[in-house]
């Protein structure tokens, strides 16, 4: 189960490597995310949060996250 602070963290977290390092995972594209679903998300907490990510892209509820957004 995630809670608001898990929306929070996909909305400033930024992706650490790969083809959109630097990126927030809010604006990963779907694509992308799915690419590793395929191949196996990375563990810990980054994993959690690209898994739901996706979820959220998938229902089409991304918009929520970018009010969330913090100016960096």
């Amino acid at each position: 189960m995630f809670e608001s602070k898990d929306l929070i963290s996909v909305a400033n977290t930024k992706m650490p490597f790969g083809r959109f390092k630097g990126q927030r995972l809010s604006r990963l594209p779907e694509a992308y995310l799915l690419w590793f679903v395929d191949r196996g998300f990375p563990t810990g907490r980054l994993g959690e949060l690209m898994r739901f990510t996706l979820e959220i892209k998938i229902n089409g509820q991304e918009s929520l996250l970018y009010p969330l957004e913090e100016d960096s």
